[in-house]
């Protein structure tokens, strides 16, 4: 019988970071696996702003980042903001598909990176307003995700708090609780 892709099973989302930087191949080949995900039209309505710590960026993308992100994330040698294009090249018009095939993007992304001993925590928690104007983000394109990137660090080093997160155990819903066979009751 068939099994879960090991790849998928051991992808998790830690708050501890090593501060080593990624090598610039590892961060390159993230991108590429991102590139071939599917698209409608082969439109590919995704970009990615990067910022390594050693770039004056890094500051501009932590800085919008919620303090209690920031509390964990400065360790993170990668940050990554994603954006869907949410109105389409292809005939000027809305893509009601951006989010989802951006995320299909970041699913590559994020099994390349477990392949790879990277670690990838993406969050929410960041000011989307101040995203599109710090980062001069044009008006087709919304900011989705944000990432911290890097090699699994040591949860001692982090606040208490924030540590405990790092031991929680993994847990997902029963199948039978998403999965609706004919109409959604």
């Amino acid at each position: 019988m068939a099994e879960i892709n090991e790849l998928i099973l051991k992808r998790w989302s830690p708050v501890a970071f090593d501060p080593r930087p990624v090598e610039f191949e590892k961060i390159h080949l993230l991108f590429e696996a991102a590139k071939w995900a599917p698209s409608g039209n082969n439109g590919q309505p995704w970009r990615f702003v990067f910022a390594t710590r050693d770039m004056p960026e890094y500051k501009v993308l932590m800085d919008l980042m919620s303090e209690k992100n920031q509390e964990w994330a400065k360790t993170a040698p990668l940050l990554v903001l994603v954006l869907a294009q949410v109105v389409s090249t292809f005939k000027n018009r809305a893509n009601r598909l951006a989010f989802y095939e951006a995320g299909m993007a970041v699913s590559n992304l994020l099994i390349q990176a477990t392949s790879m001993d990277l670690f990838v925590h993406q969050m929410a928690g960041y000011d989307h307003v101040k995203a599109k104007d710090v980062l001069v983000i044009p008006t087709r394109y919304e900011p989705a995700a944000m990432m911290a990137i890097g090699y699994k660090g040591d949860p001692s080093q982090l606040p208490e708090k924030v540590a405990a997160r790092e031991n929680q155990k993994r847990t997902r819903m029963e199948v039978s609780k998403f999965l609706v066979s004919g109409k959604c009751k």
